[in-house]
């Protein structure tokens, strides 16, 4: 038998942990980030960037699934950072659009939601969006201003904004592709 040199046995060592981490969710105050994208919006055969979106769990699902992330009543949250100026007026339509794409007519809460975008966001705002399993609560926040809305249903269809049906799918499997 041969025997393998140190400084090649050390390198497959380092090359395995690197691989290792790298499939491994990123944690952070517990937070384990599952994914993270950029929402585009194509106009007139031009692709523009609209907000970079990452995805955080305290707990992983039991399937890796979009529609087991949106099920999953754990401590979750969404956080976007504004890659350009969007004015309040494109977001609330956007918002309400993607409620509706995904079957969810509980306006009531739509429109508590959607209060909380109040002005114009401008290019590096973020917004927070977290679900709270104890409270059963989902929590925007959109600088000073913040709505929680309760409801296992409305944490659902908030999740389904982004996992469920939508205009750019792709989006989805990236907010949950460090998932194992």
């Amino acid at each position: 038998m041969k025997l393998i040199p140190k400084k090649l046995m050390v390198l497959v060592v380092a090359l395995a942990a690197l691989f290792t981490f790298a499939a491994a969710p990123v944690r952070a105050d517990d937070w384990a980030l599952t994914g993270t994208g950029v929402r585009v919006k194509t106009i007139a055969f031009i692709d523009i960037d609209v907000y970079e979106i990452s995805h955080f769990m305290k707990q992983a699902p039991a399937s890796r699934s979009k529609q087991a992330v949106i099920d999953a009543d754990v401590p979750k949250k969404f956080v976007w950072k504004m890659l350009r100026d969007v004015d309040k007026e494109k977001i609330h339509d956007a918002l309400t659009g993607a409620f509706a794409m995904n079957g969810y007519k509980d306006q009531a809460k739509i429109k508590a939601f959607v209060g909380a975008f109040q002005g114009e966001l401008k290019e590096g705002a973020r917004i927070t969006i977290q679900y709270d399993p104890e409270k059963k609560t989902t929590t925007v926040a959109v600088g000073g201003s913040s709505a929680s809305v309760a409801g296992v249903d409305f944490m659902k269809a908030v999740w389904s904004i982004w996992l469920g049906k939508i205009d750019q799918p792709n989006l989805g499997d990236q907010l949950i592709g460090r998932l194992k």
